[in-house]
């Protein structure tokens, strides 16, 4: 079956998962098993640390802080499904509680 990245994008704000609403954080909790009831399969999934954390490589090996990208938005977390077809994956995308920014699903290669 296909794979699929959904990447999940929101603004950073300074109390971190602090920050999230209650409502919010219990709807993707239980992402998980609208997931499998759409006859789908969660392959890997990980939250991700502030973006404060991250370290960008440069061409030449130039090191510094923060995400390459300058946004308002920034990878939260990302998961990969197996599942039928792009449309079941955007189906799945569509799950997940957005406070303010977006999913991104995108086909994996495959091998």
């Amino acid at each position: 079956m296909p794979q699929y990245a959904i990447l999940i994008y929101e603004k950073e704000t300074p109390g971190g998962v602090a920050d999230i609403p209650p409502e919010v954080m219990e709807a993707n909790l239980r992402a998980g098993e609208k997931i499998t009831e759409m006859g789908a399969k969660v392959v890997y999934e990980q939250a991700l640390q502030p973006a404060a954390a991250a370290r960008t490589i440069h061409k030449g090996g130039l090191v510094t802080d923060g995400p390459f990208i300058e946004s308002k938005e920034v990878i939260a977390g990302f998961f990969v499904v197996e599942t039928t077809d792009l449309e079941a994956a955007i189906a799945i995308g569509r799950l997940l509680p957005i406070m303010d920014g977006a999913v991104e699903v995108r086909p994996l290669l495959e091998q």
